[in-house]
């Protein structure tokens, strides 16, 4: 599952972040099974990127937030079992699962100032932008 938005039945077209912000992890390391990844929502406002990923049911002991260079990783690990002891099973089963999502920082980002809550099931992460660093006006370049 990639970062794209829904056009016609079937049909995707590429949101505008797949470029800024590169997915990653999409595949789990069985060949055609594709990992049930959270969906995340990406806000740019004016002095901040807002990064939401929606995870309903973790605490947030069960995330791993990591920043090496220009890569955001966020990943998680989560085993369930519980033991009922005085029972007979035919058959016990077991809850694993995991994900990890990485994204392609923009250098503007001021990586020492991320920040992260979790709360209602939604994983939110702020990327402040440098405050010394403006975006580029639009200008026109003359053809010598």
């Amino acid at each position: 599952m990639s970062t794209k938005s829904l056009t016609k039945a079937g049909e995707t077209m590429p949101s505008l972040f797949d470029d800024f912000f590169k997915p990653w992890n999409e595949w789990s390391g069985l060949v055609g099974r594709v990992m049930n990844v959270p969906a995340v929502n990406i806000i740019e406002q004016k002095d901040a990127y807002l990064v939401s990923l929606a995870a309903p049911g973790m605490k947030k002991t069960d995330f791993d937030i990591d920043v090496d260079g220009n890569m955001l990783t966020i990943s998680s690990e989560k085993e369930e079992n519980k033991e009922e002891k005085d029972k007979k099973f035919t058959r016990k089963e077991y809850s694993y699962s995991s994900f990890s999502r990485s994204f392609t920082l923009p250098d503007e980002v001021n990586k020492e100032k991320i920040d992260a809550t979790y709360a209602d099931g939604v994983l939110k992460i702020t990327l402040p932008r440098n405050e010394n660093e403006k975006k580029p006006s639009a200008k026109q370049i003359a053809v010598k």
